[in-house]
C-alpha cells in the first residue's frame, strides 16, 4: 500500500534528523490530518494522507530542492498518476508557515494538511520542536523563545477548520502557561 511505502520513505529520508522536522513530526501531522479529515467526507483522503506524510520531504530548511523533487520522485516510483501528483504537490506547497503566512489554501485538502502541520507546532510538542531546532541551528534559549511570539502564539488564529481550532485550544493554553513559567524562572 502506498501509505505504508510513504512511511518507509520518510523514515529513510529523515534518518538522523534531530531538529523537529523528522519522521515522528510527519507521522503526527499525518495523524492530525486524518483526524481532521473525518469531518470532510468530500475531501480526497489519499491526497491528504500522502501530502501530510510527504510535506517536509522538500522543505527548504532541510533540502536545496525546487519543484518538490523528492515528493515527485517518490510518487513516480509508486506509479501515482500525474494529476494526483500535482494535487499532492499543490497541498504540500500550501503548508509552510514562513512561505504561506496569512494565506489560506485553495482546497479543503490543503486546509486540512496546513492545519495538521500547524497543530504540531503548538503545545508541548511545539515547545520541544522549537528548542530542538534552535539547538541544532545555534540559537540561544532566548532566541528560541522569540519564535513563540513570531509563530507559535499566532497559529491558533490562522487555522482553517473548526476541528483544528478546537484541537488548538489546549495546546495554545499550554504555550501561554509555559511562557508565564519561563518569565517567572528567568526574571
Amino acid at each position: 500500500m502506498i501509505i505504508e511505502e510513504a512511511k518507509r520513505y520518510i523514515t529513510e529520508l529523515f534518518n538522523g534528523n534531530a531538529d523537529g522536522h523528522d519522521t515522528e513530526h510527519s507521522m503526527r501531522v499525518y495523524k492530525n490530518a486524518m483526524e481532521i479529515a473525518k469531518g470532510y467526507p468530500e475531501a480526497d483522503a489519499t491526497v491528504i494522507a500522502l501530502a501530510a506524510l510527504l510535506h517536509d520531504t522538500d522543505d527548504h530548511k532541510l533540502f536545496d530542492h525546487e519543484n518538490n523533487e523528492n515528493t515527485r520522485e517518490f510518487l513516480k516510483s509508486q506509479n501515482v498518476d500525474e494529476e494526483v501528483t500535482e494535487k499532492i504537490c499543490e497541498v504540500i506547497n500550501t503548508v509552510s508557515f514562513s512561505k504561506n503566512r496569512g494565506r489560506k489554501p485553495g482546497t479543503i485538502e490543503g486546509a486540512i494538511v496546513q492545519d495538521a502541520d500547524r497543530l504540531d507546532a503548538m503545545g508541548a510538542i511545539g515547545i520541544a520542536r522549537t528548542f530542538a531546532y534552535g539547538g541544532k541551528h545555534g540559537r540561544t534559549l532566548d532566541n528560541s523563545m522569540q519564535h513563540f511570539y513570531e509563530k507559535l502564539l499566532v497559529l491558533k488564529e490562522e487555522l482553517n477548520t473548526p476541528e483544528a481550532k478546537q484541537m488548538a485550544e489546549i495546546r495554545h493554553g499550554f504555550l501561554e502557561q509555559f511562557i508565564e513559567e519561563w518569565k517567572r524562572e528567568c526574571w
